[in-house]
C-alpha cells in the first residue's frame, strides 16, 4: 500500500503515458486517502484518475485522466505544468462539474489568479465527506458530499455525487450522477460557463487553433495566446455530424474529441442523459482544448432563444448524469450511438 501511494502521489507527472505498480491486483481499485485529500483509481494496477480536492483549487477535480494504453488525455497545468502547455485559464484543472452563474456567483472561473477585489463575486465548492467507496472486479465506486458556497460566505447547494469508474477492451469510463439541492432559492443564470468539463493535453487540441479572447459572465476577459500547434491533432464530431471548430454552441446527445500521440489514436466522449435539464446538451468545446457540456446555457449559444435562468426552489433537487469514455481507438459513430443508447438504459 505505501508503494501504491508513494506512487499515486506523483500523479502529476510531465510524461505522455502513464503508468504505476500492478502491486494492487486485478481490477477496479478505489482507495481513498483523505490525509492527502485523494482517491485513487486503478484499473488492473494502473492509475485511471484520482478524485482531488488540493487547497490550490476552488473544486474537487478528477486528475489525471489515462486511457487504457497509458495516455495522459488531461492538461497538466495548473497542477503540474508540462513543456509546450497553453497556460491560460488556471481555473481548467482535470474534469469538473460547476457553473459560472448561480445566483449571480461565478462558480467555473474562480483560481487562485482571481484578485482580492472580484472574490466575492466568486463561488467555492468544498468537499465535504467521502460517503462511499466501492471496489470491485469490472467497476468501482465513489460517493461524496460537497457544498457550493458563494463568495459571501452564504451555502447554496448541497451536492451528492456518484462516481462509477469501469472498463471494458480499450475502453475506459466514468458515470457521473450529480444530485444538487438547493439550500436556498437558486437561478443557474443563462451562461456559456457550464457544466461539465474537461481541460484536455497538447495532442488533443486543435491544429488549427489561432489565439483569441474570451470574455466570461463578469466581463473579465482572458486571453488565449497562440501557441505552437505541432503535434496538436484534435477533431470534435457530434452525435449530429458537426466536426471540428464548428462544434461549439451547438447540441447533441455526444461528442467526441479524437487525436493522435506518440502513434497512439485516443477518443474522448462527454455522453449526455436524455433526463437532464436541457437535453440535448450544448457543446462549450474549443479548439485551444476545453471540452464541456453545458445543458443550461441557452440563449448564450443561441440568440434567438430565451434565457433559461434554470431555477431551483429551496429545498429542491436536480440530478444531472453525464458518462465520459476514454477510448484506445477512433470512435466510431456506430460505438458512440450504442453507448449512448446504453447509458440511457442503465439509469431508468
Amino acid at each position: 500500500m505505501r508503494r501504491l501511494l508513494a506512487v499515486a502521489a506523483l500523479a502529476f507527472c510531465t510524461t505522455t503515458t502513464w503508468a504505476i505498480s500492478k502491486e494492487t491486483g486485478g481490477g477496479v481499485k478505489v482507495i481513498a486517502n483523505e490525509g492527502q485529500r485523494r482517491v485513487d483509481i486503478t484499473i488492473d494496477g494502473d492509475l485511471f484518475t484520482s478524485y482531488i480536492w488540493p487547497a490550490s483549487l476552488e473544486k474537487p477535480v478528477l486528475y489525471p485522466l489515462v486511457a487504457p494504453d497509458g495516455v495522459v488525455v488531461t492538461r497538466g497545468f495548473p497542477l503540474d505544468p508540462r513543456p509546450g502547455e497553453r497556460t491560460d485559464h488556471p481555473h481548467h484543472a482535470g474534469l469538473w462539474f460547476n457553473y459560472g452563474n448561480v445566483n449571480g456567483f461565478d462558480f467555473w472561473n474562480n483560481s487562485g489568479a482571481i484578485p482580492e477585489k472580484d472574490r466575492p463575486k466568486m463561488g467555492t465548492i468544498r468537499q465535504e465527506k467521502i460517503v462511499s467507496i466501492r471496489s470491485g472486479r469490472d467497476s468501482g465506486e465513489l460517493v461524496v458530499e460537497c457544498v457550493w458556497i458563494a463568495g459571501d460566505g452564504t451555502p447554496q447547494l448541497d451536492e451528492t455525487t456518484k462516481l462509477v469508474f469501469s472498463h471494458r477492451k480499450g475502453v475506459r469510463s466514468i458515470d457521473r450522477s450529480t444530485t444538487l439541492k438547493a439550500l436556498k432559492d437558486v437561478v443557474f443564470h443563462d451562461d456559456k460557463e457550464g457544466l461539465y468539463g474537461m481541460r484536455v493535453a497538447h495532442f488533443l487540441e486543435s491544429p488549427t487553433e489561432k489565439s483569441g479572447i474570451y470574455n466570461d459572465a463578469n466581463g473579465r476577459a482572458t486571453k488565449v495566446a497562440s501557441a505552437d500547434t505541432t503535434g496538436a491533432t484534435g477533431v470534435y464530431r457530434t452525435s449530429d455530424g458537426v466536426i471540428g471548430d464548428k462544434v461549439w454552441g451547438t447540441r447533441g446527445r455526444w461528442c467526441t474529441l479524437t487525436g493522435e500521440a506518440s502513434g497512439h489514436h485516443v477518443s474522448v466522449a462527454i455522453i449526455d442523459d436524455p433526463r437532464n435539464p436541457g437535453y440535448p446538451t450544448y457543446w462549450h468545446a474549443r479548439g485551444y482544448g476545453l471540452f464541456a457540456a453545458n445543458p443550461l446555457g441557452k440563449s448564450i449559444f443561441d440568440p434567438k432563444s430565451a434565457p433559461m435562468n434554470f431555477t431551483l426552489p429551496q429545498g429542491q433537487a436536480v440530478t444531472f448524469r453525464y458518462r465520459v469514455e476514454i477510448l484506445s481507438h477512433v470512435a466510431t459513430d456506430t460505438e458512440m450511438n450504442h453507448d449512448a443508447d446504453n447509458f440511457a438504459a442503465a439509469y431508468k
